[in-house]
């Protein structure tokens, strides 16, 4: 049996910080340093020197789950389609089997196609499309299955008192034509 060979069975106590020089942590400073704030008591989590802290420079958002509002969605322009077979359903899944998109990024805040560029094939588009490229689509024969959105409030007003008063002259012209019959 030799020194060497044996099992360590010694374990050191923790160092107590303040309690004598034979404590291997004691006497004077006993590793605070000397003098300042930070050697003479605790500093409260957040402080930052009498700077206006983090917490208080943020706006004071009441409520629960007021996370911030996620990122926009991906941009894919038409040019970029050109990689698509002719006649093909543009959606998510088939952007991310062709690689113009990547899969968890595309999931996560959704795709939307944009008209720069040229459009040569033919496509029918179920993705959130802007005003240029639904045209780039038509243009090239292809289909736009989702339309884009009227964020012009009067204008959607407007279509919207358009399609009521075609429904209404349709009921008057039914009206008229079964006054004639009878």
């Amino acid at each position: 049996m030799r020194l060497n060979s044996l099992p360590k069975t010694t374990t050191r106590s923790k160092k107590r910080i303040g309690r004598g020089y034979g404590s291997g942590k004691g006497g004077h400073t006993v590793g605070r340093g000397t003098k300042g704030q930070k050697a003479r008591s605790k500093v409260r989590l957040g402080f930052e020197g009498g700077q206006t802290s983090l917490i208080h420079r943020l706006p004071l958002r009441r409520g629960k789950g007021n996370k911030p509002a996620g990122k926009k969605p991906l941009t894919v322009n038409v040019k970029h389609l050109n990689l698509l077979p002719a006649d093909t359903l543009v959606t998510v899944d088939a952007l991310i089997a062709h690689r113009i998109v990547k899969k968890d990024e595309a999931k996560k805040f959704g795709v939307k196609v944009l008209g720069d560029g040229k459009l040569a094939v033919p496509l029918r588009v179920d993705l959130p499309v802007s005003k240029g490229a639904a045209q780039k689509i038509e243009k090239a024969g292809g289909e736009v299955v989702r339309k884009p959105k009227i964020k012009n409030k009067k204008l959607k007003v407007k279509r919207e008192e358009k399609k009521r008063r075609e429904k209404k002259e349709k009921g008057e012209k039914g009206k008229r034509e079964r006054k004639e019959k009878s």
